[in-house]
This record gives C-alpha cells, structure tokens and sequence, in this order.
C-alpha cells in the first residue's frame, strides 16, 4: 500500500532546499549512496535513510553538492530494490515515507541537494498492475502495459523472440496460462511496454509525487532501456551480452527514448530549483549519449566510455577528448565516475591504491560534474572474498549471465575503528566486512594528512574555491612525456603519470596538490598525480 504523509505539504527546492548559482549541476560532485550499506540506524544488520540521515555530516564535511540515493522504494528485493513493487513507498527495510521528508529536509538545510532513482524500464513482479495482469489473463487490458506475447514453435513452447536477459538466460518467462513476458533482467522484473498512454501517465505522476516532496533531481535506471523496436524482432546473433554498449540493439538505445525524455524535461522546469535528469544510458558512443542531453531533454549522462577505460595516458586522454567534444554542441556537461555500485571498485580495477589516489585526483580536475561512490573517498577495495553463501547478486544465481561479483562493490562501507561492523550499526551487516577495513574507516582516516579521505576533502575543497575548476567544456593540453597526461585549465595545472616508474617533468607553479609525497616538484613519481596553480 502507497504511504502518505499525515500532513503532507511540498518542498519547494529554491526556498527550502541549498541555495546555489544557476546551473549547480553543471559541475556538481555528486555521492552515490547505496542505501543497504551506507549506515544502518536501527540495528538489523541493513542499511535505511535513518542512518543515511545520521550521517549527512560526513558528506557535507566531504564537500560533495549532492547526494544520489539507490532505491528504497517498496520490494521484493530480488535485484536490491531495482525491482519496484510501489514507486511511491518506503520499503519497511529503510524506514518510512516520513524518514525519506525528514532526510530530504536535512540535506537541504546541510546545503545538499538530493537525486534518488526512478526505476521506468521495469517493474517486480509483485508490483500490483503485473499482479492483475497475470489474473486478468491473455488480451487483458493490464497484459497490454507490459510485453506479454505467445510463444513459438508447435505449441508455444518456445520464447516470442531470441533477446537475452542481461543478467543471463532468455528475456521472456512463460506464465501458466501459455503467454510469455519479457524482462530485460530478472525474470521478476518484467518489463513495462511504453507503447501505452498508461505508462506514461504512471511516470509522470511518480515524478510529480517526489518532486513534491522535494527531491532535485533523478537518476533515471535503464534510460536507454524503455523503448523497444516495432515488432520485437529477432537479434539473430548469441552472446548477446558482449553487444551491449557497442551497438544500438533493438531494446536498447531506440531513438523513441528521446519522445519519452522530453515530456519529462518539461515537469522538471516546472519545479523551481533546477531539478534535474540523469541518464543511466549505456550506448555505443559518445556521440549516441548526447543525444539524451539536448537542451529539451536531460541534463546529465553517466559517462560509461570513461568508467571503462583502463590506468593509460593515450586511452585516457581519448576518452575526456571524445566526451568533451560529444558533450559540447549540445551544450551539456560531461560527467566522470569510476566507480559505482555495479562494476569492481577501481582501486581493485587499476590495481593499487596508488592508482586510484592518481585517477580519483585526475577526474576531479576535468571540467564538468563528477560522481564519487561510497567508500571510494577512504580507498576501499573490490571484496573479492565473499562466500557463496552470503551473495545476494541475482546474477550470480544465473551462472550464463554475467559474472555476478557485484555484492564485492557493495559491502557496507567502515565507519569506525572498532565494533563488530565497524560502525555501520549494532546488529552487524549484511555482507561481511574484512577485518583490514577498521584501518580505512572513516574515524582512522579523519585527520590524517596522507590518508585517502583528507585527499578527497582536499581536492573537493581546492575545487570548490578555485575560479578554474569545475564547469567547462575543455582542457588545453600540454607537452609531457610518453605515460603522462598534462593539462591547463586558466591558472591551473594537473599532470598524471600513468607510468610505473617516476618522470621528469619541469613544475609550471606551486604545488596544490598530489596523490603521492613529493620530493622533488620537478620529479613526477609513479603512479601520481599533481595539481600546480601555474
């Protein structure tokens, strides 16, 4: 049942939410909070906007701009919540509709605004017009809101269609009655058709619902995902995994996405504040990203093709110059991330801690907006030691599909040196924590001029104060060695030696910052980043 707040009222994110110049996204840092393992109030052993509330100080302190909030709507949680059973209540796992106002409401007077996720490709199963559906029975009106369809073969036995779930295994179920479904994911995800009015009279009323409430924003899950090609017709090619993201498929990437986009822009403006879209939108280029932030569509994409790319100067400098030159005619700002709660941290990824310190102080000197998951500003690592037992990743119950190693990303993050989970709450958690972590928490940290989490406040505040960094649309590139990226950005410089050895490079001014100690500001070591006022 959808909760309702006893005296409900709006937000409006212009007068109650942080006060900021127009355009606040356009170089905003923005922190991924995945709910589960954040912080955990009450003691259950799972994170809940409770213990997110109790910990905004740190992001304030931080110096992030924002806060993103994974889902914590209602669910079975068969993929950790992205399968959406009601879009506008609170799952009793993380608290309340009134914890989520309360929550919105101190962000705001911390000076952080809020995004949470809106989940439109698909729904759970247990979502009530899926329910119905499945009652009503073929030709029903509810079965005309998702793709159900009959089979092939002699007696229907077989699949509508060849598309494959991204999660492994075919993309349609059969239900009793000889009907097939579609879902993208997990057979209880089933996808929404949006060929029908009803469903994008759903959307827009759940954008208007949490608007009301105060949100600024939303990430949008599969953005890429709504629109399918007339007639569902066949991929004729296997393996279909290794194609996304290099090719427009006909479930992903449709140009009908675009319609969709646009009607919601249109709500967006009419809430004050600057309340903004971000695309989850995996395409085969940058260029094919774009496309999803014209001026009468969203305002942000992730930027995946950066994500991917590994610890190396020419594939890196590739990578922002693509994405800058992609971003710039439609006016849009690029985004950068490396890590978030669906692919290896990159410390692991990159393959020290060294690199990561070098890549996280690269990323936030390129101009745009920037997107920091958590316990990535304390250097955690990918937990790649996980008993199967313990795994909760529906892929990894699906062993065609992908690698199902995603909880590794997702162990709750340490807050404390001592405490059986280190400070994510009473009760433990509910993925284990590897012992090492108590000395990357946030209380070890904290003060300590060469951990991880003084680098990041440090170059979040060096940013935040300097007249050259943050927005922009592009850097000017500077002569340097073979393994380093250079670039000036007015008054300022960074440099990045991707190489495993040190370089010697002339300092342009004074040092600001680095991600490994200097003994020489001539001398960039290995594996290092330095950021100079020139």
């Amino acid at each position: 049942m959808t909760q309702h707040l006893a005296d409900p009222a709006t937000h409006d994110a212009a007068a109650e939410g942080p006060a900021g110049r127009t355009g606040w996204w356009r170089d905003a840092v923005i922190y991924q909070v995945y709910p589960r393992s954040f912080a955990d109030a009450d003691g259950d052993g799972m994170g809940d906007l409770e213990g997110v509330r109790a910990r905004l100080p740190h992001l304030r302190d931080l110096g992030v701009d924002a806060v993103w909030l994974s889902p914590f709507y209602a669910s079975p949680q068969a993929d950790a919540g992205y399968d959406v059973a009601d879009y506008r209540t609170i799952d009793p796992m993380f608290g309340t509709l009134h914890d989520a106002d309360a929550l919105i409401r101190d962000a705001h007077a911390l000076g952080l605004r809020v995004i949470t996720d809106v989940v439109p490709n698909h729904c759970s199963d247990q979502h009530d017009w899926f329910r119905q559906a499945l009652r009503e029975g073929p030709g029903s009106p509810l079965r005309a809101r998702f793709h159900f369809r009959p089979g092939r073969g002699t007696d229907g036995e077989l699949p509508p269609n060849d598309w494959e779930s991204v999660f492994g295994g075919p993309a349609w179920t059969r239900v009793p009655d000889g009907e097939w479904y579609l879902h993208l994911f997990a057979p209880q995800q089933p996808d929404f058709n949006w060929e029908h009015p009803a469903v994008h009279d759903e959307f827009r009323s759940i954008l208007r619902f949490w608007l009301d409430l105060g949100v600024d924003g939303f990430r949008i899950d599969v953005a890429h995902g709504l629109v399918k090609a007339d007639g569902l017709p066949d991929l004729g090619h296997s393996e279909q995994l290794k194609l996304l993201g290099n090719q427009v498929l006909p479930f992903f990437d449709q140009d009908g996405v675009h319609e969709i986009y646009r009607s919601w822009r249109a709500i967006l403006d009419e809430y004050a504040g600057e309340r903004i879209g971000v695309a989850e939108a995996w395409t085969p280029s940058a260029e094919r990203t774009a496309l999803y932030l014209r001026p009468d569509e969203l305002h942000q994409a992730f930027n995946f093709h950066y994500l991917g790319t590994g610890w190396d100067a020419g594939a890196l400098r590739a990578a922002i110059d693509d994405s800058l030159d992609a971003m710039r005619p439609v006016g849009a700002p690029t985004t950068w991330v490396l890590s978030n709660h669906d692919v290896v941290r990159h410390r692991t990824r990159f393959g020290s801690l060294a690199r990561a310190r070098a890549a996280a102080l690269l990323m936030l000197a390129l101009p745009g907006s920037v997107y920091v998951y958590q316990g990535e500003e304390l250097g955690l690592p990918e937990v790649t030691g996980l008993p199967d037992e313990v795994r909760q990743d529906p892929a990894f119950f699906r062993g065609d599909g992908q690698d199902g190693l995603r909880d590794g990303c997702r162990v709750p993050i340490p807050w404390t040196r001592n405490g059986s989970s280190y400070g994510f709450g009473s009760g433990g958690s509910w993925l284990p924590q590897p012992a090492e972590w108590a000395g990357l928490s946030v209380e070890a940290q904290t003060g300590d001029p060469a951990s991880t989490l003084e680098l990041y406040r440090g170059a979040l505040a060096v940013r935040r104060d300097s007249p050259w960094l943050g927005a922009g649309d592009a850097v000017e590139w500077l002569a340097a060695p073979e393994g380093v990226l250079a670039f000036r950005r007015g008054g300022f410089v960074c440099a990045a030696n991707t190489t495993g050895a040190p370089v010697r490079l002339p300092a342009p001014g004074t040092v600001l910052l680095s991600s490994a100690p200097l003994t020489d500001p001539d001398l960039l070591p290995a594996d290092t980043t330095v950021w100079w006022t020139a």
